[in-house]
Parts: structure tokens; C-alpha cells; sequence
């Protein structure tokens, strides 16, 4: 997939400006889909990387930096960190995207069919061992239950989280955002995800899959 393709330069541009103007996000992306006649992945670009500019800069004034994980809770959120870093470490570069809020996201919409694969244990043992360097206080994993293998993937990343002397757990839950946000509320924690609607209900967020980007 071209990114700078003009007609979806082109496409951002109007999406952006319905969504300035105030317009649902769902109808704006409709209305510029069907205008400049976009493919499903060309759809799922848009979603993933244009919002208004209050949206925009509202989050990145959450962003947090690796280094303020220190003697912080980090709460995150499991298959939206992990899909992400898969997609980074396979050099599946083309479906990584950085949006105007300044978090990159996988763009393939794999979630509900999420499996595990060969690369899964490497990646929760690069997250969990980078998480390490910078000491957090505790690390909260969650996964969603609805996801088939769920109880296995969570039982992987304890397995590991203890391997390395992290502190912390994982489980899953039949609800990831509303664990998140009211958790990393009632303790000030950190919480790692680019799920914008997460992002918009917590007061910090940490972009894991930047970090890991930058050595790829």
C-alpha cells in the first residue's frame, strides 16, 4: 500500500476536516470512502491515523516516556501491543502507521482472529525484558477472553513475566477497556495501548511498539 498516494493524501485531508468540523467519525469515514472509491486496508488507514486536531493533541499531551515506567504500574493492553510488535519483528513494515496523535498501530484489523504463532514467545520476551530495564513497579497484562486461546497466551506471559523477575500478572477479561481505565484510575498507573478510545479515557499512555520501531 502506497501512503503517499495522492488520492489518499487527498482522502486524510478531507477526513480531517469533517472531523475539525465536528462530524461522527464513522459517517466521515463513509462519506470519504465511498467519495475516493477506497478499499478496506485504504479504510482502515484513515481510522487509524486521522483524527481532529483537539483529538490529536489531547492524547499526545498523555504520552508518556519509557523512562517515567520507573517504580509506575504499567497496565497493558494485550493484544493491541502484541499484534503490533508481531507485525514489527515479522518487518511487516508496510503495516505500521504512525497517526496525528503521534502512536503507531498495526493496520491489518487481525484482532478478533488473532493466533498465536512462532514469533509470539520471542515478542512477549523482548516486551517483558525491555519493560524490565526500566523497573517498573508492577506489570498488569490483560488479554481479551473472547479470543480464542486466551488462557494459554496468558499463561505464557506470566510464565515469562517470572522468568525475568517482573513483577506483576497476566489474566484475561471479558472487558479490557473498562479494566484498564478504571484500574490505571484508581492506582495512577500507565497504560500501554494506541486504542483510541482507551486513550481518550486514561490520563497516561505509554507507545511500547515506537520503542521497539526504532531498532528495527
Amino acid at each position: 500500500m502506497n501512503y503517499k498516494d495522492s488520492r489518499l493524501e487527498e482522502a486524510s485531508r478531507d477526513f480531517r476536516y469533517l472531523l475539525n468540523q465536528g462530524y461522527p467519525r464513522k459517517g466521515a469515514l463513509k462519506f470519504v470512502g465511498d467519495h475516493y472509491l477506497l478499499e478496506g486496508i485504504s479504510r482502515n488507514y484513515l481510522y487509524r491515523t486521522v483524527f481532529s486536531k483537539e483529538q490529536a493533541e489531547n492524547r499526545k499531551m498523555k504520552l508518556v516516556l519509557l523512562a517515567d515506567i520507573k517504580d509506575n504500574i504499567v497496565f497493558i493492553d494485550g493484544y493491541n501491543v502484541l499484534i503490533t510488535l508481531e507485525s514489527i519483528c515479522s518487518g511487516e513494515n508496510g503495516q505500521i502507521v504512525k497517526g496525528d496523535d503521534g502512536v503507531i498501530r498495526d493496520i491489518k484489523a487481525v484482532f478478533g482472529k488473532y493466533r498465536g504463532n512462532e514469533m509470539t514467545k520471542g515478542v512477549l520476551n523482548a516486551l517483558i525484558s525491555l519493560l524490565k530495564l526500566y523497573h517498573p513497579l508492577a506489570v498488569l497484562v490483560f488479554y481479551d477472553r473472547q479470543v480464542s486461546l486466551s488462557g494459554e497466551l496468558a499463561k505464557l506471559t506470566r510464565e515469562i513475566m517470572a522468568m525475568h523477575g517482573v513483577k506483576g500478572t497476566a489474566e484475561t477479561s471479558e472487558n479490557v477497556d473498562f479494566q484498564l481505565v478504571h484500574l490505571s484510575r484508581d492506582v495512577e498507573g500507565i497504560v500501554a495501548t494506541s486504542d483510541g478510545v482507551i486513550m481518550d479515557k486514561v490520563d497516561k499512555i505509554i507507545d511500547i511498539p515506537s520503542y521497539v520501531s526504532r531498532t528495527k
